[in-house]
């Protein structure tokens, strides 16, 4: 089992779950997830690395933060992290609401990021998405961030059957193990951490202009690997591609969104020797 510990950045006070020693791999989660969504990974990962799994701020057991839940503030965290740990640079992996600030914070700091992996996003309006975004943004991005407290109001006391949407359609339908589903539930359940982890969606469209300002004023350096499943494809690649020096993208066949879960050891087969190329000039 991993270390937990409580770590202050930024304003805010982290839960964060710790293995292993190395180079520093630092993995961000998404929505409806915790760092508990890398549990099935950690493991492999920890052999070689110093794992930094953090839950985001306002998520999981990290505080309920009032504000900084754009891209920006959350790779500013992230860069906050790694320097409490001692950490001059780490290899960084994000999925989800997790992979805008992974790519903002290796495209603002260069030097901090040794490699990127990104998984299952899209990066705000920057082209490159039109096919997945063809119909629309999801429908869940539209209820998170409609009027004030509605999607609250909506889903409290219905939290588990919600979660259990997304868990579902995120692994094809296979579902995850009770342990994992159950510590989902329990980090999304109440009007204050609904409030949080919607606050995400609700400062979207900031993101989406700092992503925009960004890309307008540097190019992603650091080497990129960019991966995508069901329902995303290649559509994070494709947005990538034109400002990335160095990228590669991979399709997990036959895996839902939530790869770290639904296809843990392809995931594995993809991220060693990704990780393990820069192992030399990381240590």
């Amino acid at each position: 089992m991993p270390e937990l510990r409580r770590i202050r950045v930024n304003g805010v006070e982290l839960n964060v779950a710790l293995a292993g020693s190395g180079p520093a791999v630092l993995l961000l989660h998404g929505f409806p997830h915790t760092w508990e969504l890398w549990t099935d990974i950690m493991a492999d990962l920890a052999g070689r690395y110093r794992v930094i799994a953090p839950d985001l701020r306002g998520f999981g057991a990290s505080s309920r933060a009032a504000s900084g839940y754009d891209a920006g503030t959350l790779a500013e965290d992230a860069a906050a992290l790694l320097a409490a740990l001692g950490a001059s640079s780490a290899a960084v992996v994000g999925i989800d609401a997790g992979a805008a600030p992974a790519f903002l914070l290796a495209l603002r700091r260069p030097c901090l990021v040794r490699r990127l992996v990104v998984m299952e996003s899209v990066l705000g309006r920057l082209p490159g998405a039109e096919d997945f975004l063809a119909d629309g943004p999801p429908w869940w991005f539209g209820f998170h961030s409609a009027a004030p407290d509605l999607a609250e109001t909506v889903l409290q006391g219905h939290e588990a059957a919600y979660v259990d949407w997304f868990l579902q359609a995120g692994t094809l339908g296979d579902g995850v193990r009770p342990a994992i589903r159950d510590a989902f539930i329990r980090a999304y359940t109440g009007r204050e951490a609904l409030s949080c982890a919607f606050s995400y969606y609700r400062a979207l469209p900031e993101s989406a202009m700092q992503i925009e300002r960004a890309v307008a004023h540097a190019r992603l350096t650091v080497p990129t690997m960019a991966l995508g499943a069901k329902p995303v494809g290649a559509a994070l690649e494709r947005q990538l591609r034109p400002v990335t020096d160095d990228l590669t993208g991979h399709i997990v066949a036959d895996c839902g969104h939530i790869i770290p879960l639904h296809r843990p050891h392809v995931l594995l087969t993809l991220l060693q020797p990704f990780l393990a190329d820069d192992e030399v000039k990381a240590g």
